[in-house]
């Protein structure tokens, strides 16, 4: 056949499949199943981690939870309990506490701020 001035020769065009090495072949193949599998474990691990963290975090908001429960139960029964308390009392002590380092960056005291 002829087209364009050139002479065609039947059969597959493109690229003529070069001699592959069988054996290099099925090595590389297996040394890419290694890698893969150990792709595959390295995730499942850090999945596993990220699982177990998850679920310890759960735990502990869940005995958090618990405890304002029974806080609030308490305190339905009339009874203030002794943490919030220490909570209340330590958030008033800061209070006063900001209150006192304002007052000294100004310089003022509670008598020169009572004045009209």
């Amino acid at each position: 056949q002829v087209a364009g001035g050139k002479v065609k020769k039947p059969g597959k065009r493109g690229r003529k499949p070069a001699k592959i090495d069988l054996k290099a072949k099925l090595e590389r193949s297996r040394q890419s199943a290694r890698e893969c599998r150990a792709r595959k474990k390295l995730r499942y691990q850090y999945l596993e981690e990220l699982v177990s963290s998850r679920e310890r975090a759960i735990c502990a908001l869940r005995e958090e939870l618990e405890m304002y429960k029974q806080w609030c139960m308490a305190m339905d029964q009339g009874k203030i309990p002794s943490e919030i308390k220490a909570l209340l009392t330590g958030e008033e002590q800061g209070r006063a506490q900001q209150n006192s380092a304002k007052l000294a960056k100004t310089g003022k005291t509670d008598a020169n701020s009572s004045a009209p």
